[in-house]
């Protein structure tokens, strides 16, 4: 009789489950208003349009299986915007324009009265709303004079808020606005709930952009033009998310208390992190999403972003790039993907290229557990360039994956990392100490095990090969002993004193390039296959990386289980008893696609 009532149990809440429909031909027009009617375990399909709104879903699901889905109806074009097409532009003198719009037109949000402001921001005084043409932005002019004056390199923009309207003049050269397709920023973000906890929703599908994204704070709330706003298990897949002032997408966190925000220190936001524990900051209640298969470029701070928020979540598939290349936005979180507290996070199958100011991915704070892997970074002009491990306790693995920008590799002022089969093509930057207390945690949790400075060093670096002008002799100064085994070292690498039994090829020109071409990227590497001999690497596992020294923990799967790093960049098995060292199990002599992977 219990099996009977469990299996009408489920039949009923199957046959609850509703699918709203919403476009032009149909009785919901906007996004919202099927939003206000969506419960646990129905589906909201969105049929071909642009939808200016922004999405404030009321609830969410309550489990995995009675989520929520928005998604865009198979193969129709659905575009969710922040901004609003805007006519009526009076001619000034040469190709500039003006508008002036009551400020009631902006609601309780003027993003051109609302400055990029926040912790560790170092913004120049730029707004949050932007003037796009043909869906391209300009960049804001802080005076209104160059304005006036005939186009120079790009058309400017300059705007003026009274007490009753707002004013702005835009450049535009040829062109006539009212004749053109000319819109301004007019939200803050296209899909974000306002309340917390709104949990188990997937987003799918959609063309999401223009939107007047705010700082996203390491200690603040982090609104993005998509973001999750402190909650559990969403999903946000297949998206196409660009032109954000500063974030697309915010794992991130719940905003303070009035007259609770610590200072913008490092014992600050610890105090923010014994704050977040006592607000629910656990595998339990917050992280757990997914963030796949988008293609996110053209924000000014992050491509994705998350403080606390991001834990036990998963990033993978991503193509992620141009972010905060224009120098409109800047000071520290900046970067492609840049993570606070990303406990037991897998980043993996990513491409990252194109990002500016800080790192193509930032680690920062409390990534213990992590595995990254199977990630492509390249042409990041960052002063930390592809990756930066800050102030890390580990265990954190970081496998299979190509770094390919100029400058530097890595910035470590870490601990604890183990690199194993990567191709790396740069320097490495290594800060010997830094005395910060920051935390590390319990096993596989959030709650915190104690506060440690960072004295360099208790790294491993196996089955790597080194191009280029790897500089390993930086690692000799480290405060804990790094290990180091089975890597290659080609022409211009140099070893670390703590390198034993590597295969040294100082007149081996691994001649590696990337190029575009139709269909993906491709890489063009030159390997000997006699490697596989003579570099004797062994199969990685989490028995042969030890432990940790700070946290005193094992190098795990997110989920506890016994790790092995026994596939390569494509997903392809390593041989168990000699895997081939770098990222491709099989050698490569020539030409091989790395994105789109096959």
């Amino acid at each position: 009789m219990k099996i009977l009532i469990s299996i009408l149990v489920l039949f009923a809440g199957v046959a609850r489950a509703r699918e709203y429909h919403v476009g032009v031909n149909y009785p919901l027009k906007t996004i919202s208003a099927a939003a206000e009617l969506a419960r646990p375990g129905d589906t909201v399909t969105v049929h071909a349009g642009i939808y200016r709104e922004r999405v404030n879903p009321p609830r969410g699901g309550t489990s995995d299986g009675q989520r929520i889905t928005y998604q865009a109806a198979k193969d129709e074009q659905v575009i969710i915007t922040g901004s609003e097409a805007i006519k009526n532009w009076e001619r000034v003198t040469n190709d500039t324009w003006k508008v002036t719009l009551p400020n009631s037109y902006f609601g309780d949000f003027n993003p051109f009265a609302r400055r990029v402001a926040g912790e560790w921001c170092s913004s120049t005084g730029r707004h949050t709303g932007m003037v796009y043409l043909n869906g391209n932005w300009f960049a804001e002019s802080l005076t209104l004079d160059p304005v006036l004056k005939p186009v120079g390199k790009e058309p400017l923009w300059f705007a003026k808020v009274d007490s009753q309207s707002t004013t702005i003049w835009a450049q535009f050269p040829g062109v006539n606005p009212n004749e053109a397709n000319v819109e301004i920023n007019v939200r803050q973000c296209v899909f974000y709930p306002s309340k917390t906890g709104i949990n188990y929703i997937t987003v799918r599908g959609f063309e999401m952009r223009q939107a007047a994204t705010p700082w996203a704070g390491a200690m603040s709330e982090q609104v993005g033009l998509v973001g999750t706003h402190w909650s559990k298990g969403w999903i946000i897949e297949n998206n196409h998310i660009h032109h954000s002032m500063c974030t697309g997408i915010t794992l991130g966190r719940y905003e303070l208390p009035k007259g609770k925000m610590p200072p913008a220190t490092a014992p600050g936001y610890v105090k923010s992190i014994e704050l977040a524990l006592r607000d629910g900051w656990s595998k339990e209640k917050i992280g757990s999403h997914i963030v796949r298969m988008n293609h996110i470029h053209h924000c000014e701070k992050n491509g994705i972003h998350g403080s606390l928020g991001a834990c036990f979540s998963e990033i993978s598939g991503n193509d992620i790039h141009d972010i905060s290349v224009r120098g409109w936005v800047r000071g520290d979180d900046t970067a492609g993907i840049k993570f606070l507290g990303g406990v037991d996070m897998v980043i993996r199958d990513n491409h990252i290229y194109r990002c500016g100011d800080v790192a193509g991915i930032w680690l920062d704070w409390m990534a213990q557990g992590a595995v990254v892997t199977g990630n492509l970074l390249h042409d990041n002009t960052s002063k930390h360039a592809d990756v930066f491990f800050e102030m890390q306790h580990g265990p954190l693995v970081f496998a299979n994956n190509i770094l390919l920008s100029p400058k530097f590799s890595f910035t470590v002022n870490s601990k604890g990392m183990a690199i194993v089969h990567n191709l790396v093509s740069a320097n490495i930057y290594n800060i010997r100490t830094d005395p910060r207390d920051t935390p590390y945690h319990h096993a596989h949790a959030t709650t915190i095990a104690g506060l440690s400075g960072s004295p360099s060093g208790d790294h491993r670096f196996y089955n790597n090969l080194f191009i280029r002008q790897w500089n390993g002799p930086v690692l000799d100064q480290t405060i804990l002993p790094c290990f180091a085994t089975g890597n290659v070292f080609t022409k211009g690498a140099q070893p670390s004193k703590f390198n034993t039994a590597d295969l040294l090829k100082p007149d081996f020109d691994a001649d590696v390039k990337l190029t575009q071409k139709s269909g993906g990227w491709y890489l063009t590497i030159t390997e000997d296959k006699a490697w596989r001999a003579e570099a004797k690497c062994k199969l990685v596992r989490t028995e042969s990386l030890g432990k940790a020294k700070i946290p005193g923990l094992r190098y795990e799967n997110p989920d506890g289980t016994p790790l092995a790093v026994d596939t390569d960049y494509f997903g392809k098995p390593r041989d168990k008893t000699n895997p081939f060292p770098g990222p491709f199990e099989a050698p490569v002599n020539g030409e091989i696609r790395v994105w789109p992977k096959p």
